[in-house]
């Protein structure tokens, strides 16, 4: 079946193109310290390309199901007037050149299609000369014969790629003591949504912890915050080094808690001893930063890849309640069905 494309919005395409790349001088804007190579930095926020979004086809309980995702191609300034451009990728038959239509008289070639959530895709644009990596979006992988790909992600995906697997084990650990999950009555709680209450949800990819808080620190490290994964991945390296060194009888992943509360208490201090401060001099602020994303992750939507089947809104649900009993937040009012009960919210 032909991959569904929608009509091409020109006026929405300019909305989300004018401030990030209707920039003319060709100057960098930044790197973020080598993280943004080959030129990428000249655009403002490039990781929005392509362009995710909810898709809503009328069906309430479909919501979620389907994202418009959006491939933009910025034509050089003396393209001719006959210039095409196309797009292949993983979405579609590798063989199969999805054509982009030009918006107006802009430099923009755009197309629109209909991809399912949950997924990462590889893809690359075709021209006259050839096919080449999208010159905007920073995120790329590379297979195993060497060739290059440009990739994305729709929205909910739990495929890992910004972390290793032992990088999510540690970052497993470390989440957990920031969250207010990490008593009894919490585990009890989040154990018991794990059964018939979470199995309707959507969104649900719970492959970490209970509430998907590594899922969405993947995703948000290879987009929104990728300026940070040089912090993320030199700390990480640190603390696996450290916690070997400490017990060398077992993985991280079996050490005994109590391990990794005196780390945490450690980094709270800023004197954490046999850190490597050469490497990376404040493991206080790498916590700052950690604990404000995992805060974020937690209660976040879950298309965002966190708060896995509403999970963390359920606890505060539960958790905040009037004399009456009534719960004081009735998250469900705001959000559309078959995660909550709204009819006006689109996701």
């Amino acid at each position: 079946m032909p991959v569904p494309t929608l009509p091409l919005d020109v006026e929405h395409l300019f909305d989300l193109c004018t401030k990030h790349l209707a920039r003319d001088s060709e100057d960098l804007r930044h790197n973020y310290l080598g993280a943004l190579p080959e030129g990428r930095g000249r655009y403002s926020e490039g990781w929005r390309f392509p362009h995710v979004e909810p898709h809503f086809n009328g069906d309430p309980m479909a919501s979620g199901a389907l994202n418009r995702v959006t491939f933009v191609y910025l034509a050089p300034r003396d393209a001719a007037d006959g210039f095409k451009v196309s797009v292949r990728g993983t979405f579609a038959p590798l063989y199969e050149f999805i054509p982009l239509q030009r918006a107006g008289d802009s430099r923009f070639f755009a197309t629109t299609l209909l991809l399912p959530s949950g997924q990462c895709f590889r893809y690359r644009y075709a021209t006259g000369g050839g096919e080449e990596l999208d010159a905007v979006n920073p995120q790329t992988t590379t297979e195993d014969n060497g060739a290059r790909w440009s990739s994305f992600f729709t929205l909910a995906a739990f495929e890992a790629i910004t972390f290793e697997r032992w990088e999510r084990v540690i970052l497993d650990r470390l989440t957990r003591h920031i969250l207010p999950f990490n008593t009894e009555d919490a585990r009890i709680f989040l154990e018991r949504l794990g059964g018939q209450q979470r199995s309707n949800h959507p969104y649900l990819a719970r492959f970490d912890i209970g509430v998907g808080v590594v899922n969405f620190l993947d995703k948000l490290l290879a987009r929104e915050e990728r300026h940070q994964l040089f912090a993320y991945k030199t700390c990480l390296s640190i603390i696996d080094q450290l916690v070997r060194q400490r017990n060398p009888y077992l993985e991280p992943r079996d050490m005994n808690e109590d391990m990794f509360v005196l780390l945490y208490d450690q980094m709270v201090s800023g004197n954490v001893p046999g850190w490597d401060y050469g490497r990376y001099d404040n493991p206080k602020y790498f916590l700052e930063i950690l604990r404000r994303h995992t805060i974020t992750a937690a209660f976040s939507h879950p298309k965002y890849g966190g708060n896995a089947g509403a999970a963390a809104w359920d606890y505060l649900s539960a958790r905040y309640r009037d004399g009456d009993g009534k719960t004081l937040f009735d998250w469900r009012r705001a959000i559309e069905p078959p995660l909550g009960n709204s009819t006006e919210y689109r996701g």
